[in-house]
């Protein structure tokens, strides 16, 4: 097959009454209609076709096939603003990268609003979309609702073809979501049946806020995959509609992707220009690694894109926290440990602030006083840790939760208007502080920046230990009305750490959220990788490496080896495997004074030899293969298996873990996906070093067998083009 070619177009069909505007990106089309002064969705395809191919008859979707045709869903002061839009212009420009940026402009009289639909086409098969909203009346404007991606996304004799294939209506369509929402529970990737009468999917609002906005929709009858992520840590919920009945000849598919919270969401000041979060869309025909290869291509280039929050994006990170005494002695002998292991970047976590003997217990209390400890540190003593942590050759990096203060730290006192109250008490509680408030920011802003310079930090690594009820609170803005200041807090999130990481675009930014609790595009724009989870127990831990492994690419996703409990559960091999197709990070093996197992060092030296090697020059542009997606993949088959190849199939990694299902020995023979047909492999099975040779060919065909003695082991294998 040819190599796949750049394309994208976006072009207006039609001008007059009723403008189409097509955009077209790779093989996916899209198109909307400006129709009775509606924003129509149109339909989209992905086989390359503008809906208008055969121009007497285009094949593009009325306006009377949903009750809500628009493309995005606008509620301004308690009515809605689907309609009523009249044409001002629309641009494109073209980006340093070759992608395609429009503007649609449009402007609604009833409420003097200025509403610009801004489109992101990189030749992938997913596009960005974002709008502005600007507030042209002498009254403040309150947002209801707002859904950024709405309306019908196909139609057809479905239904009738199906049930000549054996199907029932609610047999053609499945959503694929994230199952848990729930702490430790991340990336748990489940397929359900779309109900003829729908269903809906919320994030963080009204749910937990472990469960990463992303959604895909599969058409199995078509062939056909729709994906989307939310580029947001607020509340949003994806709303997806079949209207398929039994013995009929027509159905339909609609969507809404909105965000969510407490009315209003936001209110918009007379002059004032408000930008909404960003949603990815795309469409192809295929599986679902298809379709998770393009969502990462996108991410790559259009939403991760930026140069400071590239470099250095996979260097093995190690450090120690809380759970260990953190005294000087301890750190200096879990520095040389790490750098024996082949830790890159030394992080001092949570528990830097507080006296000894009290990082275990008060480390959240103390959350907010930003100076190292003296008696813990006596004699600039953090600063010789900087310089004997150099000195092993890793670089340098402190823990920070900035975003939130425990109650001993005197700056909460001492700044009580701080805190935005709950939106249904006058009680401030959790210690969030409100980011919207200027003089909080600025001392946000202020002190990570001292705390770069003066600590000399190489890598900063942020946390965020807050329920998801603090997170929705009430304020107003000078207007008058009390709005949810959920979607302006985060915004000044996502300012704070971007404006940071251009002040410091070389010092590494991790980020996490008590685990993965903030795991985000939008969150994610400013930072080298994330943590996603604190959960490292086995089988979970792989469970979750695997799912979230689809929603971010690998060398985002950041898998711990050591600590968090790793050890209760699984075999030693497994827990580090469960991270090297990742970002991996390294914890220590035994206490300060114990001395360590030769076996498992040499092991862990050669594992990090060969994630330096061989795995991590692949990770940037690496494509990833999930051999069992579902939990109930895993059950079923007894193990999962995990691959990344690189594009041109010259190098692949293929790590296969027992489950507990797998309750004696087996073989299991796995058909490698990465590879080249017409190349020819040197193949090494981790477990017993052995190396053969094999042609892609026979690969593809035949498959690795693979030996799993028990639950809970794992196996790696490598594959190299001679």
């Amino acid at each position: 097959m040819a190599q796949k070619q750049f394309f994208v177009d976006a072009s207006i069909q039609g001008p007059g009454a009723d403008p189409t505007f097509c955009y077209r990106s790779g093989m996916a089309v899209f198109e909307e209609t400006l129709q009775d002064s509606v924003l129509c969705a149109s339909g989209c395809n992905a086989a390359g076709y503008p809906l208008n191919v055969l121009s007497n008859f285009p094949s593009r979707i009325g306006m009377g096939r949903t009750s809500n045709p628009s493309v995005f869903a606008l509620e301004l002061d308690g009515e809605s603003m689907e309609y009523g839009w009249s044409f001002v212009a629309f641009d494109k420009t073209t980006e340093s990268n070759g992608s395609l940026h429009t503007t649609l402009k449009l402007y609604n009289e009833r409420k003097s609003i200025e509403l610009v639909e801004h489109t992101l086409l990189d030749g992938t098969q997913m596009m960005s979309r974002w709008f502005t909203l600007t507030n042209k009346s002498a009254g403040a404007v309150r947002i209801n609702r707002l859904g950024l991606y709405n309306g019908c996304l196909e139609e057809g004799d479905t239904a009738d073809h199906a049930q000549t294939a054996d199907l029932a209506p609610r047999e053609i369509y499945e959503v694929g979501y994230f199952d848990n929402d729930s702490w430790g529970r991340e990336g748990e990737f489940a397929w359900h049946p779309l109900h003829k009468d729908g269903m809906f999917v919320d994030c963080r609002f009204n749910r937990d806020r472990y469960r990463h906005p992303m959604l895909m929709i599969r058409n199995k009858f078509w062939g056909k995959i729709y994906f989307m992520q939310l580029a947001w840590s607020g509340g949003c919920r994806f709303t997806v509609d079949v209207n398929a009945q039994d013995g009929r000849h027509d159905a339909t598919l609609s969507l809404c992707a909105e965000l969510t919270g407490y009315h209003p969401l936001y209110v918009i000041a007379p002059g004032e220009t408000f930008e909404t979060p960003a949603v990815l869309f795309g469409l192809l025909q295929g599986d679902l690694d298809m379709a998770v290869q393009e969502m990462h291509a996108h991410v790559r280039k259009s939403v991760l894109n930026r140069p400071e929050a590239n470099g250095d994006a996979c260097l093995v990170g190690a450090g120690m926290g809380a759970e260990h005494d953190m005294s000087m002695e301890t750190t200096r002998a879990f520095m040389k440990h790490m750098a024996e292991m082949g830790g890159e970047v030394f992080i001092i976590d949570a528990g830097w602030c507080c006296p000894p003997g009290t990082e275990a217990s008060e480390w959240g209390a103390m959350n907010g006083i930003l100076e190292p400890n003296a008696d813990r540190y006596p004699d600039n003593g953090l600063a010789k840790l900087r310089e004997e942590c150099h000195a092993l050759g890793m670089k340098f990096a402190m823990w920070i939760e900035i975003e939130r203060l425990g109650h001993k730290a005197p700056i909460a006192a001492e700044h009580p208007e701080w805190f935005a109250a709950p939106m249904f008490c006058d009680r401030p509680t959790g210690g969030a502080i409100d980011l919207t408030n200027p003089a909080a920011y600025a001392w946000a802003h202020d002190e990570l920046a001292r705390m770069i310079r003066e600590f000399g930090l190489d890598l900063l690594r942020v946390d965020y230990n807050i329920g998801i009820d603090n997170t929705f609170r009430k304020g107003d803005r000078g207007t008058g009305i009390n709005e949810c200041l959920n979607i302006r807090h985060n915004q000044a999130v996502y300012k704070l750490y971007g404006s940071l990481k251009k002040e410091f675009p070389n010092v590494i930014f991790e980020n996490c959220a008590g685990g993965g609790g903030r795991t985000d595009l939008g969150q994610m724009a400013a930072f080298n990788h994330t943590w996603v989870s604190d959960n490292q127990h086995m089988p979970r831990s792989v469970e979750i490496t695997n799912g979230m492994t689809m929603a971010l690419p690998p060398e985002r996703v950041d898998r711990l080896f050591a600590g968090m409990g790793c050890h209760m559960s699984g075999e030693f091999q497994s827990h580090l495997r469960n991270t090297m197709l990742t970002h991996t990070s390294l914890n220590v093996i035994v206490p300060r004074t114990a001395q360590a197992n030769p076996d498992a060092m040499a092991f862990i030296r050669h594992s990090m030899d060969l994630y330096k090697s061989f795995i991590r020059p692949m990770l940037p542009t690496s494509l990833v293969w999930h051999h069992t997606p579902t939990r109930a993949d895993t059950q079923k088959l007894g193990y999962s298996a995990l691959e990344i190849s690189a594009p041109d199939g010259t190098s692949d990694a293929l790590a296969v873990f027992a489950t507990p299902t797998c309750t004696e020995r087996r073989d299991v023979v796995i058909l490698p996906r990465g590879l080249h047909a017409d190349l020819t492999y040197a193949v090494t099975l981790d477990n017993s070093g052995s190396t053969y040779t094999a042609t892609g060919a026979q690969l593809l065909q035949n498959g690795v067998r693979i030996v799993l003695p028990s639950a809970l082991c794992s196996e790696l294998i490598l594959f190299k083009a001679q």
